[in-house]
């Protein structure tokens, strides 16, 4: 793929509302995998089941979300990108409605399927709206509203559910759905542009078939080493669904007509989001599930508490969202990102040192700090990724993104409840309640510095047509 470039097309315009319309599809997909955490007790005695059972409703949402990024790449190139978005949210907010008036744990766990196949189509198709119709010198603001909503609503899933769930019904956090989804709807069929389908394109069935099995294992794997139980099956789910993925690259690689195209990986800026990227959203997956432990197990804190001070996260990340593009334009991609996981290494490693008796305005500031070096490595991954990538290949290098993306979320949970495991029973620095997540916090930020090192091969002007960053003779960013 030597010299491959994004050329802009003609008819390339920047669209803010249709960039923000989007974003905010991605919000109610991204919000609704993790607000049902604090309804569970709720759920379960409505429906008079054990809680744990409830648990089946996220993994069921997650897992079909995950197993249908694949083919929804497909679609929107076989039907159009606008009809299958509007098909996406109808599909989610007819979804929502059946959720909120499901009668029993059965129903509302094939409405979470649902609800995951609409989740599915947004986030891809989606994205794909967007960067067509994006200039590569506009990119980066682009990037700034699809951004968001991967920040935030894992911090404030916590506080929705909760606050639906205390003051309402559990209900409401699908009701609410409705006439956000409709209104989505509606702005959809104006500001989506129609784009010709591709009515000859065949599907890869083997490729499908290889690929949705194999990231459908890696999520259940995942989840199920998250949980309480014993981490055999959930280890043998994770191996089989690897070997599914060698088989579909292996598959891709060779077929004339693949569901997305591999080559996209020869890269290096696009390369970077499966390998330093990954583990960058992995490690910071794993704060919103261990910080609200902390508070409340480790520190006797009350979830109000809890979640008042994890929102610090939540403010770090829109404080610093004006200045992110402006950051990226001055120091350039690879400064930016080495820059990002060394500081969220540090925050990883100050929140280990925390303790019951540590000043809360310290505690406040320390979140603060993780929350803004946290917005500004995912806006750098989100924007470098695409910059040497060219038209042709967007569909591809955007299936691909958008299943690392679902599997960082879960693999940082699944890795974050892991890492407590393993420190159970271990002393650090004098023991106590809060000894396990000291350990977590420190293997974490460990992990962030994997990140650090695969940022630093870089070239320095990776990126610089995207930033804008003015540079002498800069070189080609692939290898």
């Amino acid at each position: 793929m030597s010299g491959a470039q994004l050329v802009d097309q003609p008819e390339s315009r920047w669209q803010p509302r249709l960039a923000l319309l989007v974003a905010a599809t991605f919000f109610m997909e991204f919000l609704d995998g993790t607000v049902l955490t604090t309804a569970i007790p709720s759920i379960a005695a409505d429906f008079r089941v054990a809680s744990a059972d409830v648990n089946i409703t996220m993994t069921a949402y997650l897992v079909t979300v995950a197993m249908g990024i694949p083919l929804s790449s497909w679609l929107a190139e076989r039907f159009g990108a606008r009809r299958i978005f509007c098909l996406a949210i109808a599909v989610f907010t007819v979804a929502s409605l059946l959720c909120a008036v499901s009668p029993d744990l059965t129903l509302l766990t094939l409405s979470r399927v649902a609800q995951g196949v609409g989740g599915a189509m947004m986030v891809p198709v989606g994205t794909l709206v967007v960067l067509r119709g994006t200039p590569k010198s506009e990119l980066l603001r682009a990037t700034a509203f699809l951004v968001w909503p991967g920040l935030l609503a894992p911090v404030l899933a916590p506080l929705v559910g909760g606050a639906f769930t205390t003051y309402l019904s559990w209900h409401w956090i699908f009701l609410v759905n409705v006439p956000l989804g409709v209104a989505a709807f509606l702005a959809a069929l104006k500001l989506v542009p129609r784009a010709g389908a591709d009515a000859a394109r065949r599907l890869d069935w083997v490729g499908l078939t290889l690929t949705t099995f194999g990231v459908g294992s890696l999520v259940v794997g995942l989840e199920g080493i998250g949980g309480h139980g014993s981490g055999v099956v959930p280890t043998l789910i994770l191996v089989a669904g690897a070997l599914a993925l060698a088989g579909a690259s292996w598959w891709l690689l060779k077929a004339r007509a693949p569901l997305f195209d591999l080559r996209v990986f020869a890269t290096r800026t696009f390369r970077a989001t499966s390998t330093g990227g990954f583990v960058y959203r992995l490690t910071i997956s794993s704060v919103p599930f261990l910080l609200p432990l902390l508070f409340q197990d480790g520190f006797g804190w009350d979830p109000l508490k809890s979640g008042a001070m994890v929102a610090a996260v939540f403010i770090g990340n829109i404080g610093i969202k004006p200045a992110t593009t402006p950051i990226i334009r001055r120091f350039g991609f690879k400064a930016v990102l080495v820059f990002a996981s060394l500081a969220s290494a540090a925050t990883f490693a100050a929140c280990g040192m925390l303790s019951a008796t540590t000043p809360e305005p310290l505690i406040f500031a320390l979140l603060l700090a993780s929350g803004a070096f946290r917005s500004i490595g995912f806006s750098a991954y989100a924007s470098v990724q695409y910059a040497d990538i060219v038209p042709a290949e967007l569909p591809s290098a955007n299936a691909v993104s958008a299943t690392l993306v679902q599997l960082a979320a879960g693999g940082g949970i699944a890795v974050g409840a892991l890492f407590l495991r393993l420190f159970d029973h271990v002393a650090l620095f004098g023991g106590g309640q809060s000894s396990a997540y000291r350990g977590a916090f420190l293997a974490m930020a460990v992990a962030m510095l994997l990140s650090t090192v695969d940022s630093l091969t870089l070239h320095r002007h990776a990126g610089a047509e995207v930033s804008r960053r003015v540079v002498t003779n800069p070189a080609k960013s692939e290898g």
